[in-house]
Protein backbone atom coordinates (compact mmCIF):
# COMPACT_ATOMS: atom_id res chain seq x y z
CA UNK A 1 0.00 0.00 0.00
CA UNK A 2 1.05 3.49 -0.67
CA UNK A 3 2.12 5.57 2.31
CA UNK A 4 1.79 8.63 -0.17
CA UNK A 5 -1.63 8.56 -2.17
CA UNK A 6 -4.71 9.67 0.06
CA UNK A 7 -6.45 7.12 -1.15
CA UNK A 8 -4.60 4.00 -0.29
CA UNK A 9 -4.55 5.47 3.00
CA UNK A 10 -7.95 5.84 3.19
CA UNK A 11 -9.45 2.31 2.28
CA UNK A 12 -7.04 -0.02 2.81
CA UNK A 13 -5.93 -0.84 -0.60
CA UNK A 14 -2.57 -1.48 -2.27
CA UNK A 15 -3.56 0.55 -5.52
CA UNK A 16 -5.91 3.36 -5.81
CA UNK A 17 -8.18 1.68 -8.18
CA UNK A 18 -11.51 1.55 -7.68
CA UNK A 19 -14.11 -0.84 -9.60
CA UNK A 20 -17.07 1.35 -9.98
CA UNK A 21 -19.97 -0.25 -8.92
CA UNK A 22 -22.36 -1.39 -12.05
CA UNK A 23 -25.91 -2.35 -10.71
CA UNK A 24 -26.67 -5.79 -10.54
CA UNK A 25 -22.98 -6.50 -12.49
CA UNK A 26 -20.52 -6.27 -9.68
CA UNK A 27 -21.91 -8.83 -7.52
CA UNK A 28 -19.39 -10.65 -4.87
CA UNK A 29 -17.39 -12.59 -7.68
CA UNK A 30 -16.17 -9.33 -9.60
CA UNK A 31 -16.31 -7.42 -5.99
CA UNK A 32 -14.09 -9.63 -4.47
CA UNK A 33 -11.96 -10.40 -7.40
CA UNK A 34 -11.05 -6.52 -7.96
CA UNK A 35 -10.50 -6.10 -3.99
CA UNK A 36 -8.03 -9.44 -4.07
CA UNK A 37 -5.70 -7.98 -6.99
CA UNK A 38 -4.60 -5.00 -5.05
CA UNK A 39 -8.00 -2.57 -5.86
CA UNK A 40 -10.75 -1.94 -4.05
CA UNK A 41 -14.30 -4.23 -5.20
CA UNK A 42 -17.76 -2.52 -5.09
CA UNK A 43 -20.57 -4.56 -4.83
CA UNK A 44 -23.54 -2.17 -7.01
CA UNK A 45 -27.18 -2.76 -5.51
CA UNK A 46 -28.74 -0.75 -7.54
CA UNK A 47 -32.39 -1.59 -7.46
CA UNK A 48 -31.62 -4.75 -5.82
CA UNK A 49 -33.75 -5.77 -2.20
CA UNK A 50 -32.12 -5.84 1.17
CA UNK A 51 -31.59 -9.67 1.16
CA UNK A 52 -29.81 -9.63 -2.24
CA UNK A 53 -27.41 -6.87 -0.97
CA UNK A 54 -26.92 -8.93 2.25
CA UNK A 55 -26.11 -12.36 0.48
CA UNK A 56 -23.86 -10.59 -2.06
CA UNK A 57 -21.50 -8.67 1.11
CA UNK A 58 -21.71 -12.34 2.88
CA UNK A 59 -20.42 -14.21 -0.26
CA UNK A 60 -18.02 -11.26 -0.87
CA UNK A 61 -16.10 -12.04 2.72
CA UNK A 62 -16.16 -15.64 1.88
CA UNK A 63 -14.25 -14.64 -1.18
CA UNK A 64 -12.07 -12.00 0.10
CA UNK A 65 -10.69 -10.79 3.40
CA UNK A 66 -9.09 -7.70 2.09
CA UNK A 67 -11.04 -3.91 2.00
CA UNK A 68 -14.60 -4.04 -0.39
CA UNK A 69 -17.36 -1.19 -0.68
CA UNK A 70 -20.80 -1.24 -1.95
CA UNK A 71 -22.48 1.02 -4.22
CA UNK A 72 -26.00 3.02 -2.76
CA UNK A 73 -28.63 3.82 -5.91
CA UNK A 74 -30.34 6.83 -3.78
CA UNK A 75 -33.54 6.27 -5.72
CA UNK A 76 -34.12 2.58 -4.43
CA UNK A 77 -37.30 2.90 -2.77
CA UNK A 78 -35.82 0.33 -0.38
CA UNK A 79 -32.93 2.75 0.26
CA UNK A 80 -32.94 2.29 3.88
CA UNK A 81 -33.04 -1.16 4.22
CA UNK A 82 -29.72 -1.32 2.23
CA UNK A 83 -28.42 1.10 4.16
CA UNK A 84 -29.30 -0.81 7.15
CA UNK A 85 -27.71 -3.94 6.05
CA UNK A 86 -24.14 -1.95 5.08
CA UNK A 87 -24.05 -0.57 8.82
CA UNK A 88 -24.84 -4.11 10.46
CA UNK A 89 -22.75 -5.58 8.25
CA UNK A 90 -19.95 -2.92 8.77
CA UNK A 91 -19.07 -2.46 5.01
CA UNK A 92 -16.27 -0.53 5.33
CA UNK A 93 -16.91 2.06 2.46
CA UNK A 94 -20.27 2.94 0.94
CA UNK A 95 -20.32 4.76 -2.29
CA UNK A 96 -23.66 6.81 -3.24
CA UNK A 97 -25.23 7.65 -6.78
CA UNK A 98 -28.56 8.51 -8.09
CA UNK A 99 -29.97 11.09 -5.88
CA UNK A 100 -29.15 13.56 -2.61
CA UNK A 101 -27.28 10.94 -0.09
CA UNK A 102 -26.82 13.55 2.69
CA UNK A 103 -29.89 12.20 4.55
CA UNK A 104 -27.79 8.86 4.92
CA UNK A 105 -24.40 10.67 6.12
CA UNK A 106 -25.01 11.01 9.59
CA UNK A 107 -25.99 7.06 10.36
CA UNK A 108 -22.88 6.00 7.83
CA UNK A 109 -20.54 8.23 9.69
CA UNK A 110 -21.83 6.74 13.26
CA UNK A 111 -21.17 3.29 11.97
CA UNK A 112 -17.88 4.00 11.48
CA UNK A 113 -18.30 3.65 7.23
CA UNK A 114 -16.33 5.64 5.03
CA UNK A 115 -18.82 7.76 2.59
CA UNK A 116 -17.52 9.00 -0.99
CA UNK A 117 -20.05 10.22 -3.34
CA UNK A 118 -20.00 10.09 -6.93
CA UNK A 119 -20.92 13.51 -8.36
CA UNK A 120 -21.18 15.20 -11.97
CA UNK A 121 -20.39 18.77 -11.13
CA UNK A 122 -17.67 20.74 -9.24
CA UNK A 123 -20.33 22.24 -7.09
CA UNK A 124 -21.83 19.08 -6.05
CA UNK A 125 -18.08 17.73 -5.04
CA UNK A 126 -17.76 20.88 -2.58
CA UNK A 127 -21.25 20.32 -1.21
CA UNK A 128 -20.03 16.88 -0.19
CA UNK A 129 -17.00 17.43 1.27
CA UNK A 130 -19.14 20.72 2.60
CA UNK A 131 -21.32 17.82 4.33
CA UNK A 132 -18.54 15.39 5.61
CA UNK A 133 -17.67 13.15 2.77
CA UNK A 134 -14.44 11.17 2.84
CA UNK A 135 -13.54 11.62 -0.93
CA UNK A 136 -15.78 11.99 -4.13
CA UNK A 137 -16.00 10.53 -7.46
CA UNK A 138 -16.00 12.96 -10.13
CA UNK A 139 -17.82 11.15 -12.99
CA UNK A 140 -17.55 12.61 -16.44
CA UNK A 141 -20.27 12.24 -19.89
CA UNK A 142 -17.29 9.91 -21.15
CA UNK A 143 -18.61 7.02 -18.90
CA UNK A 144 -21.51 4.39 -19.43
CA UNK A 145 -24.85 4.37 -18.08
CA UNK A 146 -25.97 7.31 -16.94
CA UNK A 147 -24.19 10.37 -17.69
CA UNK A 148 -23.90 14.35 -16.63
CA UNK A 149 -23.11 17.17 -18.90
CA UNK A 150 -18.72 17.56 -18.07
CA UNK A 151 -16.07 15.68 -19.09
CA UNK A 152 -13.81 14.23 -17.08
CA UNK A 153 -10.67 15.82 -17.82
CA UNK A 154 -12.53 19.16 -17.33
CA UNK A 155 -14.39 18.16 -13.96
CA UNK A 156 -10.52 16.96 -12.35
CA UNK A 157 -8.95 20.08 -12.45
CA UNK A 158 -12.70 22.06 -11.65
CA UNK A 159 -13.28 19.72 -8.29
CA UNK A 160 -9.87 19.55 -7.04
CA UNK A 161 -10.19 23.66 -7.24
CA UNK A 162 -13.65 23.65 -5.24
CA UNK A 163 -12.33 20.92 -2.70
CA UNK A 164 -10.49 22.33 0.32
CA UNK A 165 -8.99 18.73 2.24
CA UNK A 166 -10.62 15.26 0.22
CA UNK A 167 -9.06 13.75 -2.47
CA UNK A 168 -10.44 13.18 -5.78
CA UNK A 169 -11.10 9.97 -7.77
CA UNK A 170 -11.41 10.43 -11.32
CA UNK A 171 -13.98 8.18 -13.15
CA UNK A 172 -15.50 8.64 -17.14
CA UNK A 173 -13.06 7.15 -19.62
CA UNK A 174 -10.12 5.60 -17.93
CA UNK A 175 -9.06 2.17 -19.16
CA UNK A 176 -5.27 2.19 -19.15
CA UNK A 177 -2.38 3.36 -17.46
CA UNK A 178 -2.04 5.92 -20.13
CA UNK A 179 -5.83 7.57 -18.83
CA UNK A 180 -4.84 6.50 -15.09
CA UNK A 181 -1.90 8.79 -15.28
CA UNK A 182 -3.81 11.56 -17.22
CA UNK A 183 -6.22 11.69 -14.47
CA UNK A 184 -3.48 11.86 -11.74
CA UNK A 185 -1.56 14.68 -13.81
CA UNK A 186 -4.95 17.09 -13.50
CA UNK A 187 -4.90 16.38 -9.63
CA UNK A 188 -7.11 13.28 -8.74
CA UNK A 189 -5.68 10.65 -6.59
CA UNK A 190 -6.93 7.44 -7.50
CA UNK A 191 -9.29 6.28 -10.43
CA UNK A 192 -12.86 3.92 -11.01
CA UNK A 193 -13.20 2.27 -13.75
CA UNK A 194 -16.80 0.50 -15.05
CA UNK A 195 -16.18 -0.48 -18.43
CA UNK A 196 -12.75 -1.92 -18.41
CA UNK A 197 -14.12 -4.32 -15.62
CA UNK A 198 -17.08 -5.66 -17.62
CA UNK A 199 -14.33 -6.55 -19.97
CA UNK A 200 -12.76 -8.94 -17.59
CA UNK A 201 -12.80 -12.85 -17.11
CA UNK A 202 -14.28 -12.73 -13.67
CA UNK A 203 -17.19 -9.84 -14.72
CA UNK A 204 -20.61 -11.86 -14.19
CA UNK A 205 -22.13 -10.59 -17.80
CA UNK A 206 -22.35 -12.96 -20.28
CA UNK A 207 -19.53 -13.81 -22.93
CA UNK A 208 -21.92 -12.23 -25.22
CA UNK A 209 -21.34 -8.88 -24.04
CA UNK A 210 -18.07 -8.80 -23.63
CA UNK A 211 -17.63 -9.30 -26.97
CA UNK A 212 -19.71 -6.49 -27.85
CA UNK A 213 -17.35 -4.03 -25.74
CA UNK A 214 -14.04 -5.46 -27.42
CA UNK A 215 -15.60 -4.63 -30.49
CA UNK A 216 -17.27 -1.58 -30.12
CA UNK A 217 -15.66 1.04 -32.47
CA UNK A 218 -16.50 4.69 -31.63
CA UNK A 219 -19.05 4.94 -33.80
CA UNK A 220 -21.22 1.94 -32.19
CA UNK A 221 -21.18 3.98 -28.79
CA UNK A 222 -24.09 6.43 -28.32
CA UNK A 223 -26.45 8.45 -26.19
CA UNK A 224 -30.17 7.13 -25.55
CA UNK A 225 -32.96 8.26 -24.03
CA UNK A 226 -32.20 12.50 -23.54
CA UNK A 227 -35.92 12.81 -24.13
CA UNK A 228 -36.21 11.24 -20.19
CA UNK A 229 -34.00 13.59 -18.81
CA UNK A 230 -32.06 10.26 -17.67
CA UNK A 231 -29.89 9.47 -20.67
CA UNK A 232 -27.56 6.65 -20.75
CA UNK A 233 -24.58 5.33 -23.00
CA UNK A 234 -24.84 2.30 -24.35
CA UNK A 235 -23.55 0.26 -27.52
CA UNK A 236 -25.78 -0.03 -30.37
CA UNK A 237 -28.37 -2.47 -30.81
CA UNK A 238 -31.99 -3.61 -31.21
CA UNK A 239 -32.54 -2.34 -27.85
CA UNK A 240 -30.84 1.44 -28.50
CA UNK A 241 -32.66 1.32 -32.07
CA UNK A 242 -36.31 1.23 -30.42
CA UNK A 243 -35.87 3.77 -28.03
CA UNK A 244 -34.78 6.14 -30.55
CA UNK A 245 -38.10 5.40 -32.58
CA UNK A 246 -39.58 5.69 -29.84
CA UNK A 247 -38.01 9.28 -29.11
CA UNK A 248 -38.70 10.10 -32.54
CA UNK A 249 -42.70 9.05 -32.45
CA UNK A 250 -43.03 12.02 -29.67
CA UNK A 251 -43.53 9.29 -26.53
CA UNK A 252 -43.79 10.46 -23.24
CA UNK A 253 -40.88 9.54 -20.81
CA UNK A 254 -43.26 7.96 -18.99
CA UNK A 255 -43.65 5.15 -21.99
CA UNK A 256 -40.47 3.88 -21.40
CA UNK A 257 -41.26 2.17 -18.17
CA UNK A 258 -42.06 -0.67 -19.17
CA UNK A 259 -39.23 -1.40 -21.03
CA UNK A 260 -36.00 -3.14 -19.60
CA UNK A 261 -33.70 -0.05 -18.90
CA UNK A 262 -31.57 -2.67 -16.60
CA UNK A 263 -30.81 -6.32 -16.29
CA UNK A 264 -29.49 -9.00 -18.74
CA UNK A 265 -26.67 -10.38 -16.82
CA UNK A 266 -26.60 -13.99 -18.55
CA UNK A 267 -27.65 -15.23 -21.78
CA UNK A 268 -26.89 -14.42 -24.96
CA UNK A 269 -29.76 -12.21 -26.17
CA UNK A 270 -28.05 -9.03 -25.90
CA UNK A 271 -29.77 -7.35 -28.95
CA UNK A 272 -32.86 -6.58 -25.77
CA UNK A 273 -31.02 -4.95 -23.18
CA UNK A 274 -28.94 -1.87 -22.79
CA UNK A 275 -25.70 -2.36 -23.28
CA UNK A 276 -24.22 0.06 -21.25
CA UNK A 277 -20.95 0.55 -21.79
CA UNK A 278 -18.31 3.51 -22.01
CA UNK A 279 -16.75 5.50 -24.90
CA UNK A 280 -13.34 3.84 -24.04
CA UNK A 281 -14.84 0.32 -24.90
CA UNK A 282 -13.69 1.50 -28.51
CA UNK A 283 -10.12 1.22 -27.14
CA UNK A 284 -10.85 -2.03 -25.54
CA UNK A 285 -10.13 -5.16 -27.56
CA UNK A 286 -9.15 -8.40 -24.74
CA UNK A 287 -10.73 -9.37 -22.12
CA UNK A 288 -8.46 -9.81 -19.30
CA UNK A 289 -8.52 -10.58 -15.10
CA UNK A 290 -8.91 -7.90 -12.87
CA UNK A 291 -5.45 -9.08 -11.93
CA UNK A 292 -4.02 -8.33 -15.25
CA UNK A 293 -5.88 -5.29 -15.65
CA UNK A 294 -4.67 -3.56 -12.62
CA UNK A 295 -1.34 -4.41 -12.40
CA UNK A 296 -1.11 -3.11 -15.84
CA UNK A 297 -2.45 -0.15 -14.85
CA UNK A 298 -0.47 0.28 -11.84
CA UNK A 299 2.71 -1.04 -12.34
Amino acid sequence: MSKENRICQLLGIKYPIIQGGMAGISNSLLTSAVSNAGGLGVIGSGLMPADWLEKEIEATREKTNLPFGVNLFIQNPKIEQLARVVIEKKVPVVFTGGGNPLPLFPFLHKAGIKIIPVVPSPRLAAKMEDNGADAVVVEGLESGGHIGENTTFCLIPQAKRALKRIPVIAAGGIYDKRTKEAAFLLGAEGVQMGTRFLASKECPVSDAYKEKIIKAKSDDIEVILRFTGHPIRVIRNQFSERMKKIERMGAFPEEIKAERIAGGLSGKDIENIPLMAGLCAAEISEVKSCREIIEEIAI
